[in-house]
């Protein structure tokens, strides 16, 4: 199939479907540093005017990644839903578009397609679209799932409350949790990200996480993102695992450097499964992806990296899990330069995973050497709230201690349910209500109005 086009005055040709997404994507540092962005503007809006014409059904024809040597195609592919798929057959990807946006396009009836989308065509999609198109889209969208309690009902945001230390000191992980959850952050789950990789620390972290959770019967899910082979062991130690954690990539090349595959992914699913965790509900899964991850470890194959980015949410998929996250500004500026590149990511990864079904998140970050700054994680934390987010990741005072990073606050977590009246999942609202560390109206008690539970949560950390 020719693709190519003419526009203001050029005859635009592009040799593959690879070629046509990529060039059609905003710009950002990623694909230029690949050699894969367009030339210009105009060069751009050919591709996106050649993309608009395209039959989703090509999408089904042409692998951007080759379908014998990667297992990750294979599984969009052989897991395709043609039924689900049938009411969007005849459309092109500009087509696409203008059904998503119409008012009678609701959430039911963008669940029914869900599983018939793949990743490549909701990639196409969305670099068609502006920023508040894939916040329109997006909010329609509701995946809900459940563990301890339930993430993604209309009107709540849930929080990650991450409490690194640089030396995984079990005082200093219980102090930034303790200051978590007096701002009623955590109930997305309260994740370490550990210092030092190892079975052992991860085991002790995770059973001061669960022993903290049981003590005062916190409706949440505790995570501490080892590898998951770590997972595995701790399994097999008896460790109190609530939530397999990995992160993951649109290539089988990408994922075998994370030193996964498929068939690990499903035994951890499997083996978390068994444990029987869940009080409300069965995902037992965590993923994080991030775009330029594919990018990063050369295992692209001449793909656009938001387009990589969309197919690491088909592996996600396969599993149900009950959180995924795109640490949108982490990977650093050589992938998302500046705060524009960060926050239109952020949207692009969000409506991509949402209209696959997934339960999104974000960590609303940047790295010190980015051309980024806190006012734009403060426009992308609305934004995305706006847009039915999931979840959003927040650390002590913004500044992960052990990552090196600047992500969102506890604080930020507390604008944005003034701001924007979101509240956190039902159970864990209970649980602040009843140790008294909300007030009658949802705010956060402080000091000076005397909470009882507040009070009582300090008397034991002292």
């Amino acid at each position: 199939m020719p693709y190519r086009c003419d526009f203001a005055g050029e005859r635009h040709h592009f040799t593959s479907l690879a070629q046509v997404m990529a060039c059609a994507s905003p710009a950002r540092s990623g694909d230029a540093l690949a050699g894969l962005s367009a030339q210009s503007a105009a060069h751009r809006v050919a591709a996106r005017a050649v993309l608009a014409d395209l039959p989703l059904r090509h999408f089904l024809d042409v692998a951007l990644v080759p379908y014998e040597s990667d297992e990750v195609t294979r599984l969009i592919v052989d897991t395709h839903d043609t039924t689900a798929f049938a009411p969007l057959s005849s459309m092109t990807v500009g087509d696409l578009r203008d059904w998503l946006l119409r008012p009678e396009t609701d959430s039911a009836a963008l669940a029914a397609v869900a599983s018939g989308l793949t990743p490549e065509m909701v990639a196409a999609v969305s670099k068609l679209m502006r920023n508040q198109d894939l916040i329109i889209v997006a909010q329609k969208v509701r995946v809900v799932t459940a563990f301890r309690n339930t993430i993604g009902l209309p009107g709540r945001l849930a929080t990650r409350l991450q409490p690194n230390h640089p030396a995984d000191d079990p005082r200093g992980v219980a102090a930034a949790v303790l200051d978590g959850l007096i701002h009623g952050v955590g109930d997305a789950v309260i994740g370490i990200n550990p210092a030092t990789d190892s079975v052992p620390g991860a085991l002790r972290l995770l059973t001061m996480l669960d022993d903290l959770r049981e003590r005062y019967a916190i409706p949440t899910q505790t995570c501490v993102l080892t590898h998951v082979t770590n997972s595995l062991d701790i399994i097999a130690r008896g460790g109190p695992v609530d939530l397999v954690f990995q992160s993951v990539a649109g290539s089988e090349l990408a994922n075998r450097g994370f030193g996964i595959d498929l068939a690990l992914l499903h035994e951890a699913h499997d083996a978390a499964r068994s444990l029987g965790r869940g009080t409300v509900g069965g995902n037992v899964m965590y993923f994080e992806t991030g775009q330029g991850a594919a990018l990063s470890a050369n295992a692209h194959h001449g793909v656009d990296q938001q387009t990589m980015e969309a197919r690491a949410y088909g592996v996600a998929r396969a599993f149900d899990p009950l959180l995924v996250n795109t640490v949108v500004g982490f990977i650093g500026p050589e992938y998302l330069y500046d705060g524009k590149e960060i926050i239109r990511a952020g949207l692009e990864d969000h409506f991509c995973g949402k209209l696959l079904g997934l339960p999104m998140g974000c960590d609303a970050c940047y790295t010190n050497h980015a051309e980024a700054d806190q006012d734009d994680m403060d426009t992308l934390m609305t934004v995305l709230t706006v847009a039915g987010c999931s979840f959003l990741i927040c650390v002590p005072g913004n500044d992960d201690v052990m990552l090196s990073y600047q992500s969102l606050s506890f604080h930020d977590a507390l604008a944005l349910r003034t701001m924007l009246g979101v509240r956190a999942a039902p159970e864990f609202e209970t649980w602040l209500e009843t140790m008294d560390l909300i007030a009658p109206d949802g705010s956060i008690r402080t000091l000076e109005n005397g909470p009882a539970g507040l009070v009582h949560l300090l008397g034991d950390a002292a």
